[in-house]
């Protein structure tokens, strides 16, 4: 593939003309200035946008990154299909034999992406130092922190992404040294009041996990990790599937925090028609859209990223807006400034949408294109 034409999303803004591609990146972009308001009502021109970039994924297409195997390859090309061009490979809350095992199958898609799949970019170890208050789903291995068992970790398949619970004894002394060893800290599965989040930020976390979901709730007089988020946080993670957090909650998030962005948190299931499923060490069932435990606590999602910016536009963001919240803003949380972007010399990550409804026509990952 040489060559994409229609409505092109640039740093700059909207242009009509076409994106040319060499050796994986962008080579050059050509056109004439458009307003979004003409590309929404030029039916007969396609969409480009930046491909997604989705830090927040177990799985999807019947595996999960915890069950070792080619699962990573699976969920990475169901992914891929539905516009995600770059992920992180999540865990759960686990036995550490089965954390290890899960990263040393997850190592070897990071170092080489296979055809028709998303870039692995690495791990987003959500556990298994997290607060056994605020599991959510996931099982009840919390453990202590140990920050050479964590480097450990590391040192097995990178990880860019751990999420803590900045309360619990020790962890915030662990922070300083994920952040000088190059990891990013996010708040998450967490009782942690206002003051400790705070705390934590200060020493270096930088974003919080699942934002409103599995976290201490704002309250006026107690304001929790919620609060510390909405007030001080530059970067968070939401999930727009419209059932872990309602439109309005979406939408005070958005006012309050410039670098928020969306994540799937999808599960097996995503992909996948309706039963039963495996989340880490859990059975979950997929029904009416959501994924649950047996006692109906969400359990991750059936999200995709395409449904996702489809959402966002639904709820009343601007197309340029939803498209960022999809791929740039992580893209620029992660550090990846040739990724989540539509510019020369960035890879060619570009999903291709029909411009009246946003259904997804094509994905090209790297210069390869994947039918969607």
């Amino acid at each position: 593939m040489n060559e994409l034409r229609g409505h092109l999303l640039t740093p700059g803004g909207w242009l009509r003309g076409a994106l040319r591609i060499e050796d994986g990146r962008i080579a050059a972009l050509d056109g004439d200035p458009v307003d979004e308001a003409a590309v929404r009502a030029d039916a007969t021109t396609p969409v480009l946008l930046p491909g997604f970039v989705d830090t927040h994924v177990h799985g999807g297409g019947g595996a999960d990154t915890m069950d070792a195997g080619d699962a990573t390859l699976r969920l990475a090309r169901l992914h891929a299909r539905h516009g995600t061009t770059a992920l992180l490979a999540t865990t759960m809350t686990a036995p550490m034999a089965d954390i290890e095992a899960a990263l040393r199958a997850v190592a070897p898609q990071v170092a080489r992406r296979p055809a028709g799949s998303a870039r692995v970019l690495g791990v987003h170890l959500e556990g298994p130092y997290i607060s056994p208050e605020r599991l959510g789903a996931q099982p009840a291995f919390a453990r202590a922190p140990a920050i050479d068992e964590l480097l450990a970790l590391n040192a097995i398949a990178p990880i860019r992404l751990v999420t803590l619970a900045p309360e619990v004894s020790g962890m915030l002394a662990m922070i300083p040294a994920l952040v000088e060893a190059g990891l990013r800290v996010q708040i998450g599965h967490t009782a942690a009041s206002y003051e400790q989040a705070t705390e934590a930020m200060g020493l270096g976390a930088s974003g919080f996990t699942h934002l409103f979901n599995a976290m201490s709730p704002l309250h006026h007089r107690a304001p929790g990790a919620v609060g510390a988020a909405l007030a001080q946080g530059r970067h968070a993670e939401l999930i727009p599937d419209l059932l872990h957090v309602h439109p309005g909650a979406i939408r005070a998030a958005l006012r309050a925090i410039p670098g928020l962005f969306c994540v799937t948190d999808a599960t097996a299931a995503a992909g996948m028609p309706d039963g039963d499923y495996r989340l880490g060490r859990q059975t979950v069932s997929k029904c009416l859209g959501g994924v649950r435990l047996p006692d109906g606590t969400l359990a991750g999602s059936t999200l995709t990223m395409d449904v996702a910016l489809r959402n966002l536009v639904g709820i009343g963001l601007p197309l340029a807006e939803a498209s960022a919240r999809c791929s740039r803003h992580a893209a620029d949380y992660l550090g990846l400034a040739q990724r989540g972007r539509l510019a020369v010399g960035a890879w060619a990550d570009v999903v291709v949408l029909e411009a009246a409804t946003l259904a997804l026509r094509q994905v090209v990952v790297e210069g390869e294109a994947i039918e969607a």
